[in-house]
């Protein structure tokens, strides 16, 4: 079988090397998928993010000194474009809104079947961003919280319609494809969507379409 022309290079971040094996194991027998460096901690993940400029970095919340979160957030400050998927338990859902507030574009849970972990790491490097219910109202009743619903913004009908495809969990190709523009000119109005509306991210931009009856 022939190679992909271009596989999807992950980072494994977890303080527990049993884990960081299993991982590597399962993931270097997907044909897509590579796996181009381990860190044990949130620092260190961060410093190794920088250096090997992963598309994908599967990130433990629960780990010694720099947590998942807070790495999470020196990621965005550094402007780092790895895709972030949080690794966590159930027991550790209430973690899950502050790591997608701070930049993680979804989760999983530890006992994720094999299959569905690889499909989720091609989803999220697609653009698309991973939520269950449960969460999303999480973060809308959060977002309300601190008085969310004033940010309207002034949107252009073509932001309108770049939002509504992002709250549909269309990847920016996906949205260049059907708005036929380029790759480029979608990444400038999406963010000029997240400046007008004072969000982080497009997971909150999603959210915040959810609530206005963007896309709908």
């Amino acid at each position: 079988m022939a190679e992909p022309e271009e596989r999807i290079r992950v980072l494994l971040v977890d303080d527990h090397q049993v884990v960081r094996r299993g991982l590597r194991t399962f993931l270097e027998v997907q044909d897509d998928i590579e796996v181009v460096g381990e860190a044990a901690d949130g620092a260190e993940g961060v410093a190794r993010a920088q250096e090997l400029r992963p598309d994908v970095i599967l990130m433990d919340v629960k780990m010694p000194g720099t947590d998942g979160i807070e790495a999470l957030r020196r990621l965005r400050e550094a402007g780092n474009p790895a895709r972030v998927l949080v690794v966590t338990s159930f027991t550790e859902q209430r973690t899950v809104v502050p790591a997608l507030r701070a930049g993680a574009a979804g989760y999983v849970y530890k006992d994720v079947d094999p299959d569905a972990l690889a499909g989720a790491i091609r989803s999220v490097h697609a653009g698309h961003v991973l939520l269950q219910p449960e969460v999303a109202g999480a973060l809308l009743s959060q977002e309300e919280a601190n008085g969310g619903q004033g940010r309207q913004g002034t949107l252009t009908e073509r932001e309108r319609e770049v939002l509504a495809l992002i709250a549909d969990g269309r990847s920016n190709r996906e949205i260049a494809r059907a708005l036929v523009l380029s790759e480029k000119t979608v990444k400038t109005h999406v963010s000029n969507i997240l400046m007008k509306l004072d969000l982080a991210d497009r997971t909150q931009a999603a959210l915040w379409a959810v609530r206005h009856g963007i896309g709908d």
